[in-house]
């Protein structure tokens, strides 16, 4: 039996380690920049269209209305589907991060990095799909789906303690950006550029941009912690509509445009990610 046993742990581990030297390959390493790319474009329309509307103009600040904004060129159809398969890629990535390569750190850094790449690897994947379905021409807008979420789950049993506990992981998401910008830890993903002009650059870039993703991270879950809170689902509108709300205070344009400033910085950070990240 102990034999048995041993020989399919034997098994596991090996088809664990052909998936892993699979998982390393040139060609994924390559879409998953692509991907990192595509993230970095959709960071940076969200941004334009923050800043956009505080002029008065009309958009939805979040990655549904930046991917309406790319597809609308005459190459819509095949940038949809281009950027779907870089967002897979790149969800495949983060996914073999979480378990393949995860497997050989210590229990609690393998704990964290099954949270964190895993929640990243739904994340992009769910934006590949969002691609996917741009292209098969289903259009939607982010804000009333976020409504019709948000009344499903406060409609089902245990709903407001499982809206407050999604609000309170969207603001812990929010305080994790905030705290890797401040300490500057996103230093770890990039080959080093120490005592360059461009290394200060890429500093204030990465410090700016997750700051101000941390801040609108914080403002969305907060939103949904109010609607659960007021049992009122509808006030939870998402990353667009807790910007929008901004709007509505006296020094919210300017906060608006900071953020929308920050969301192009964060942007331009994932750009030198993908090019100069280390995979």
């Amino acid at each position: 039996m102990a034999k048995e046993d041993s020989g399919i742990q034997a098994a596991v581990g090996g088809a664990a380690d052909a998936a892993e030297a699979a998982s390393n390959s040139s060609w994924l390493d390559a879409v998953a920049r692509s991907g990192f790319a595509v993230m970095a474009l959709l960071h940076i329309v969200i941004g334009a269209i923050a800043i956009a509307l505080v002029l008065g103009a009309p958009g939805q600040a979040e990655p549904t209305g930046a991917i309406e904004q790319l597809a609308a060129n005459p190459w819509g159809p095949a940038v949809m589907w281009a950027a779907c398969i870089a967002c897979g890629g790149l969800s495949l990535w983060q996914l073999s991060e979480a378990t393949l390569r995860g497997r050989h750190l210590p229990r609690r850094e393998r704990l964290g990095k099954l949270i964190s790449s895993g929640f990243l690897a739904i994340a992009y994947g769910s934006v590949g799909l969002s691609f996917a379905g741009f292209a098969l021409g289903q259009r939607g807008d982010s804000g009333d789906s976020t409504r019709d979420f948000s009344t499903a789950l406060v409609q089902s049993p245990f709903g407001i303690p499982a809206m407050v506990g999604l609000g309170l992981t969207i603001i812990g998401i929010g305080v994790y950006f905030i705290v890797k910008g401040c300490g500057r830890k996103f230093k770890e993903e990039l080959h080093h550029f120490e005592g360059t002009h461009r290394g200060k650059l890429i500093s204030v870039l990465g410090v700016t941009g997750h700051v101000a993703k941390g801040l609108a991270l914080l403002l969305t879950g907060l939103l949904f912690v109010i609607a659960a809170a007021t049992n009122n689902p509808s006030s939870s509108t998402g990353l667009d509509g807790s910007l929008k709300a901004l709007r509505d205070h006296p020094f919210g344009p300017y906060l608006l445009l900071a953020i929308g400033a920050g969301f192009i910085a964060y942007g331009v950070f994932a750009l030198v990610r993908a090019r100069f990240g280390r995979m």
